[in-house]
């Protein structure tokens, strides 16, 4: 074989030009850089400018950026307090517990609409007639009024219609504890609180120091929940190897529930209840109006549109997925719950992560009834008493981003593991 080159085929190579100025604007291999470069350019410039304008006029104002204000005296209380706090402690600690207020708000919130969206989807495909209409009336009357008028509805219904503590005196009283346990008054809801005998101390974790009882039941839940993934991961190799599979349901309650409540024991777990102490009640866990009212209607509000979108995942299947089920026996409870619900969720997931963030930013809302939120504390209290608006809405603005990415994170992790894998 001859290892010269065939001239004719030197003459149809295509020539490699030499790099040029102006192919950044006429070459498609450059055009596409040189636009994003500039684009970039004019973003940087202009983020400049506004940086320097707010710096000029800080400095004829007299003012300087700074984020000292946080490690001042608050000097206000809070009623709602996860963690300790009292009204001598720093604008930060404040903050801290106005941000633990917003994450309560938002997991209760979030759960309350997935169980009521999900429900409500599945019923308003049901056939019975009576059922799908009482549920289309309960999301068209929900999801068509603002979020702020359900949750001021639930204030005061709250704080309106409900007994007084004083109702729950005397001899024969006019209100009284649901199962001797719970109670229902116009200050807001009191249930038993959780307490244990032995104390194994704090976690000092900076500004929070969880318990250590807490922490080691955390610990234990979450060891019994990768152990019960184990388990169910073990009993499909089998059915995938014998066609059989074993009952696991067992195993899974004794793993998940089975440490806790020897460790429960073991630290002496029992119930603090509510009790009628003067002119209210003493002892237990107080839940505000202002929390109930946000839960109820952020929940409620919310569960409305999941319901939706449940109902748009389900239509989504094939009738043919169902009607296999049915021809190998299943039931309808069954074929929706292990048939049609786990392929909707692929269709499911995307629009719920943008509710979860919708609920999650309407926490602040809550200054509408006095429930103190971040929203209350940082970007209300503190910026009125220091006068720091810039420095606590852009630490507003991060941690409310922060929240809504680490949610949207989560999800889309979620997501990922239960969306159909192409072999």
């Amino acid at each position: 074989m001859s290892s010269t080159t065939d001239p004719r085929m030197a003459e149809t190579a295509p020539k490699k030009r030499a790099f040029h100025p102006s192919m950044l604007l006429y070459d498609q291999r450059y055009r596409s850089i040189t636009i994003q470069i500039f684009a970039l350019f004019l973003l940087m410039l202009g983020a400049a400018w506004l940086i320097d304008n707010v710096i000029n006029n800080l400095r004829l104002l007299g003012r300087s950026f700074s984020f000292n204000f946080l490690w001042q005296s608050a000097g206000y209380d809070i009623n709602q307090r996860p963690i300790e706090y009292n009204s001598q402690m720093t604008h930060g600690r404040a903050a801290l517990v106005g941000f633990l207020n917003t994450i309560i708000l938002a997991i209760m919130g979030c759960a309350l609409a997935t169980v009521l969206g999900v429900l409500a989807g599945v019923l308003r495909l049901s056939k019975n007639w009576i059922v799908s209409r009482l549920v289309t009336v309960y999301v068209e009357i929900f999801r068509n009024i603002p979020t702020l008028i359900w949750i001021l509805i639930f204030g005061a219904v709250m704080a309106e219609s409900m007994p007084a503590p004083s109702a729950f005196r005397g001899d024969d009283p006019s209100a009284s504890m649901i199962f001797d346990a719970i109670a229902i008054t116009n200050r807001g809801v009191y249930v038993p609180a959780i307490l244990f005998t032995t104390e194994l101390g704090v976690l000092p974790l900076g500004p929070i120091s969880p318990s250590l009882n807490w922490v080691l039941i955390l610990a234990v839940l979450v060891a019994g929940v990768f152990a019960n993934k184990y388990i169910i991961a073990h009993a499909t190799r089998v059915q995938n190897a014998t066609g059989l599979r074993p009952k696991t349901w067992w195993k899974s309650l004794l793993v998940l529930f089975g440490p806790v409540v020897v460790i429960f024991l073991a630290l002496g777990a029992h119930l603090e209840y509510p009790e009628l102490r003067g002119f209210n009640f003493a002892g237990g866990t107080h839940l505000r109006n202002s929390l109930l009212a946000m839960w109820l209607g952020l929940g409620i509000y919310t569960g409305a549109f999941i319901a939706e979108i449940v109902r748009g995942g389900i239509l989504a299947i094939s009738k043919g997925q169902t009607e296999a089920a049915f021809a190998l026996g299943l039931q309808p409870g069954k074929t929706m719950r292990l048939v049609i619900l786990p392929q909707a969720l692929r269709v499911i997931i995307p629009p719920l992560i943008s509710q979860y963030l919708n609920l999650t930013k309407n926490t602040s809302l809550g200054l509408a009834v006095g429930y103190m939120d971040l929203r209350s504390t940082l970007g209300g209290i503190t910026i009125n008493q220091t006068g720091r608006e810039l420095e606590g809405m852009l630490l507003l603005m991060a941690v409310y981003l922060a929240i809504s990415l680490t949610i949207s994170g989560l999800m889309n992790v979620y997501n990922a593991r239960v969306k159909l894998k192409e072999r």
